[in-house]
């Protein structure tokens, strides 16, 4: 597939091609297979690219394209969910991308990944969770057992328009969607550090499995009991890689 954007970059990354540019004022990142899928299939990855891309490359190898658009600061507000399906419309519509998508969430990107699927499940054939953040109370707030990350929490609570008080109130967590993506029917498979102590546990992916657990909707659960925050993703991601093939139809 040949990338036409302005201020476009190109460079090898892990074997692949991958174009940078910018787009809406945001920087775009595409990492392209070497032999596509003859339905032009992609990852949306919410946050980090390039971070424990174990699952990527692995989808790299299958003919799925990896997507990234940074917003990265943005803590999966409604603008930020907004932009990043006007991304994947222009994906679509421009250079014959599928039109669903499995959302990777790792860390914060996990608020990026619930939010989107809550809000135009009509993009979203799964999601990928990877020691997600799905309550912001427990981080960057530091209400439970994480410590408080002062700058993200500021950050946060900008973004958002709430002073700290407030948010103790309003249920517009990520976590607060959960019956809403079981109630879509979205399957989910979730990585996660029993040990972590940035965004705990039990405070995140675990009431969000639970819910899943109880309802009965498709969910996939890898625990690593010993494991703090990092590293993410699984060492062998064929779990992971065999979700994405399973479920993004």
């Amino acid at each position: 597939m040949i990338f036409n954007e302005k201020n476009l970059t190109e460079a090898i990354w892990e074997g692949f091609k991958k174009y940078e540019f910018e787009i809406f004022g945001t920087k775009a990142i595409i990492a392209a297979p070497n032999e596509p899928d003859p339905n032009n299939k992609w990852v949306f990855r919410a946050e980090f690219f390039g971070a424990f891309p174990m699952a990527d490359l692995a989808l790299l190898e299958k003919g799925y394209y990896v997507v990234y658009l940074n917003k990265f600061a943005m803590y999966g507000h409604d603008s930020a969910i907004d932009e990043m399906h006007r991304f994947k419309n222009y994906l679509c519509e421009k250079y014959g991308f599928y039109n669903k998508t499995v959302m990777f969430g790792f860390s914060r990107g996990g608020m990026y990944t619930v939010n989107y699927a809550a809000k135009y499940p009509e993009d979203i054939s799964a999601i990928y969770l990877d020691a997600p953040v799905l309550n912001a109370l427990s981080w960057p707030g530091g209400k439970g057992r994480s410590p408080l990350y002062p700058n993200e929490w500021e950050e946060y609570l900008n973004i958002y328009g709430i002073t700290a008080e407030e948010a103790l109130s309003v249920r517009n967590q990520p976590i607060d969607n959960t019956e809403r993506l079981i109630e879509l029917k979205i399957p989910a498979i979730v990585v996660v550090g029993c040990a972590d102590a940035v965004v705990p546990y039990e405070e995140n992916a675990k009431i969000f499995i639970k819910k899943y657990r109880d309802s009965g909707a498709v969910i996939e659960v890898y625990e690593k009991p010993e494991c703090d925050h990092h590293p993410h993703s699984l060492a062998d991601p064929t779990p992971i890689v065999d979700f994405v093939l399973r479920y993004n139809k």
